[in-house]
């Protein structure tokens, strides 16, 4: 009699990560670029796919994914059998042909397939850079991968080397289409130039508008993109000469505003935020300059500016109790003092120093004193100090509240340029995503080049995320749903994210039947209408779930 073995095997979310990874023909792409080594039974393509995968469902460090893939592969608490070949010195292996393969080359093709299969509007991109944080010394011996070296680290570890990971998305869904990586003491403002062009050898074409913070207002930058045809977006910094002379401008003259659109205040219900723009002269490098009033920003630099003021308010009266004693004897040190406590907002006081003199007659020799006693006269200093709030001052600052500074060189209406840029902020989660969601950084990777090449496959699991938090918005909008009831407890949603995704599909797995002479059966438990219409919103065939089989997570041809 054959005995029958059931095993449980996990499913979760792999399948439709798997089907977009299907879809956009990453398998192939792979193939196409690095080629099988003689010896090896395990196709470099499959390996980086189930990689590509682990990041996106599971981001375990290489030497954790073995154990990671037999959860699916080969069954809950079983031996990693089927998944024996992706323990950690095959996976650096391929992570090195990666980085060997013109991966320049992989990304064209993969952005090429992204925007036709889904067809991603690409005539707005949005760029930023974020800092990868590397533990270790990394001596940099291998200089033909990005150098990891000290900078302005934004994950606030000065004391680790970085590199600089520059990311562009689209405007339609945020979905990154390109990337750079720039070597760790890189400035942002310095990898704008070499990105743009990246952007335009991608796309064959230089007129989509480019848009990034403040860090792309370079003169040298600008007149690049301008002169090659391009369009841009960016915010112009305040110590800039033309910001300058219009913050002066505002506190003498009338400005007549214009309203450009109202938006609802999502952190405060009920409440919206009113755009206003004022546009008159050129910069002084002959670009469009938008002015932009923001009552939200209005209220929160009013607020920002009164909480300064109490705090130096506070610390001038703990100072004024100080005075005359230890290291505050002096004016200068009381001065330094003052300047100290007074950081960031001394503009809004007028401060007086005051001095008490007093003259003291003292022997100049120990004695009694008589007739003949010789005296000596010295000047005792101590000091007062008084403050009052510079009403005047505070007054000229509040006609700047809320007011920042666009440049372009778009002909569009002032408040569609203001909508483009609003949208950045998209960018920055992103890079949240990277970050914290697929765990980019920290990276404990020996090899510079093995660490360029997992970025690279970072950046593909990025994609893939973002594609289908797209679909699912776009779906959901286009029939009308307003929530979905995925989160913990039935809790409903507006926005699906990758997270939301992952722990509503965390209890589908797959029960495989076996008997000696084979399978016999293999069932999807797990599966709701509720997931079915996710799947439809996501437009995965709910085919791929019902329809699985055993071996299903293999991308390897057989």
């Amino acid at each position: 009699m054959n005995q029958m073995e059931v095993k449980v095997k996990k499913v979760d979310v792999l399948p439709m990560v798997k089907h977009y990874m299907d879809q956009l023909d990453l398998y192939s792409l792979f193939t196409k670029y690095i080629s099988k080594p003689s010896g090896c039974h395990v196709e470099p393509a499959q390996i980086l796919s189930i990689m590509v995968m682990n990041i996106i469902c599971g981001s375990h460090p290489l030497y954790k994914i073995e154990e990671w893939i037999s959860d699916y592969s080969d069954g809950l608490s079983e031996r990693p059998i089927n998944a024996s070949d992706y323990n950690d010195d095959q996976l650096t292996r391929n992570l090195e042909r990666l980085f060997d393969a013109d991966r320049n080359s992989i990304m064209t093709e993969l952005a090429i397939k992204a925007i036709q299969i889904y067809n991603l509007e690409i005539s707005r991109f949005h760029n930023d850079s974020t800092s990868i944080t590397f533990m270790g010394e990394y001596q940099n011996v291998d200089h033909e991968a990005v150098m990891l070296k000290h900078g302005f680290n934004k994950d606030h570890r000065p004391d680790c080397k970085q590199i600089v990971f520059g990311l562009n998305i689209t405007a339609d869904g945020h979905v990154p289409l390109s990337f750079q990586l720039f070597d760790g003491n890189k400035t942002d403002d310095t990898t704008h130039i070499p990105n743009w062009d990246g952007l335009r050898d991608l796309l064959e074409k230089e007129d989509f508008i480019y848009i990034a913070d403040s860090k792309l207002c370079v003169v040298e930058s600008l007149i690049y993109i301008d002169a090659n045809g391009g369009k841009f977006i960016t915010l112009v910094p305040k110590n800039r000469t033309d910001v300058k002379a219009f913050y002066k401008k505002l506190i003498t003259e009338t400005v007549q505003w214009t309203e450009a659109y109202a938006t609802e205040n999502t952190r405060k219900k009920g409440e919206f935020i009113v755009y206003s723009t004022y546009e008159n002269d050129l910069s002084k490098d002959g670009f469009r300059m938008i002015w932009v009033h923001s009552t939200s920003k209005h209220h929160q630099d009013e607020k920002r500016r009164q909480v300064k003021i109490e705090k130096i308010d506070h610390k001038l009266l703990d100072l004024s109790t100080r005075l005359n004693k230890y290291k505050l004897k002096t004016k200068s040190q009381i001065e330094a003092a003052i300047a100290k406590a007074c950081k960031g907002g001394r503009d809004f006081f007028a401060i007086q120093l005051l001095e008490d003199k007093q003259i003291l007659r003292t022997q100049t020799k120990p004695g009694k004193p008589g007739p003949n006693t010789v005296y000596k006269e010295t000047e005792k200093i101590t000091y007062r100090l008084y403050w009052e709030l510079d009403t005047q001052a505070i007054e000229n600052k509040s006609k700047i509240d809320g007011i920042f500074p666009l440049i372009t060189n778009t002909d569009l209406e002032a408040s569609e340029i203001l909508r483009y840029y609003k949208e950045q902020p998209y960018l920055e989660k992103r890079m949240y995503t990277t970050k914290s969601i697929l765990n980019v950084a920290p990276v404990f990777l020996k090899k510079p080049r093995r660490i360029e090449a997992i970025t690279f496959l970072y950046f593909i699991a990025l994609m893939i995320v973002s594609l289908m938090e797209r679909n699912i918005r776009l779906n959901m909008a286009l029939k009308e749903i307003e929530n979905l009831p995925i989160l913990p407890n039935g809790m409903k949603t507006k926005q699906p994210t990758w997270n939301n995704l992952k722990y509503y599909f965390r209890n589908v797995h797959l029960l495989v039947s076996n008997q000696s002479a084979g399978m016999i059966q293999s069932t999807v438990k797990g599966i709701t209408e509720l997931h079915e219409l996710v799947c439809n919103l996501l437009e995965v065939p709910i085919r791929v779930y019902l329809k699985l089989r055993d071996n299903w997570w293999n991308f390897q041809r057989t």
